[in-house]
């Protein structure tokens, strides 16, 4: 492969297939709770892109013993990995956490943890109790930024900034909690080359993952309404292979990649309707890098 897939890591790491359960632990957002905003990013709707928000009000537990099941039979997975993933998953204080957290560990098949969050929703106790469970777990912290550009990231209601990212990063490096950063490639406003510069800066950082995917749009969000407007385009298909192609050319080798696509409802998705089709993107993208020699690292020597 031309780039370091997730799935490999995993086999490489754990000497077997494993699943990453998607879990809703009743989290909720500095963004939308009134904190910092109660409209949310501009593109922001949870159930959109998150699989329990569909399926409200299941106990924990049940959401990973079912998510245990579900990997066995369809992917033969062997071990699992538990992703906090709707909403901010540390904005709340440590004991509640800790009592959301350990349900994983009434599940021996559980290797992993994720947690998603956003970079300003994390401090050093929080740090320093998530880094307890790296004696059991392989734990993982999702920093969603989606671009290095402060410009950007107040245009998308972010209500965080790259500085907050950058303080983000140095406070959980050094405490055997991987780093994953969200990324996403056709944001308002931002050119290829805007693009590129969050490129470089994902891998200047070294961070240990990246999640990829392109912006699409959802119905009832203020993205949908500068696209009725005329006021946003989303990126067409071979735009975004290029593109997404060029920014894995500035990751490091020993970077993993996550992701490069995005799930949708079809009741929801407005567009691009193209992102419907993950196999055909993961598939083209391969293809594209290989027929041109392309590899993830290839583009390095440029960031000097």
């Amino acid at each position: 492969m031309p780039y370091y897939k997730f799935s490999d890591y995993l086999k490489k790491r754990f000497g077997c297939r494993v699943h990453k359960i998607t879990v809703d632990a009743g989290f909720s957002c500095p963004n939308i709770d009134g904190t910092l905003s109660k409209n949310g990013c501009i593109f922001c709707d949870n159930y959109s892109f998150s699989p329990p928000v569909r399926t409200k009000n299941i106990p924990m537990a049940k959401q990973i013993e079912e998510g245990i099941k579900y990997g066995k039979r369809r992917y033969k997975a062997e071990k699992f990995i538990v992703y906090f993933q709707p909403y901010s998953n540390t904005y709340a204080p440590v004991d509640i956490l800790k009592e959301r957290y350990d349900v994983a560990k009434n599940f021996p098949d559980i290797v992993g943890i994720s947690i998603g969050t956003r970079p300003d929703c994390i401090d050093e106790e929080k740090l320093s109790f998530i880094q307890g469970y790296t004696e059991r777990y392989e734990v993982w912290i999702e920093y969603g930024l989606q671009s290095i550009h402060d410009r950007t990231l107040k245009l998308i209601n972010r209500n965080h900034t790259y500085i907050d990212f950058l303080k983000a990063v140095e406070m959980t490096k050094g405490r055997n909690i991987k780093i994953c950063a969200h990324i996403i490639i056709g944001l308002p406003g931002e050119t290829k080359e805007d693009i590129l510069e969050t490129a470089r800066e994902c891998g200047r950082l070294k961070l240990d993952g990246i999640k990829i995917h392109p912006l699409y749009i959802v119905k009832g969000t203020a993205l949908e309404k500068m696209f009725n407007s005329g006021k946003y385009q989303p990126l067409g298909f071979d735009r975004y292979i290029e593109i997404a192609s060029e920014f894995i050319g500035y990751l490091p080798p020993e970077t993993v990649i996550h992701r490069f696509t995005a799930d949708c409802p079809e009741e929801v998705l407005v567009g691009p309707l193209w992102i419907r089709e993950k196999q055909k993107i993961i598939r083209c993208l391969e293809e594209y890098m290989l027929s041109k020699g392309l590899f993830q690292g290839y583009l390095l020597a440029k960031t000097g």
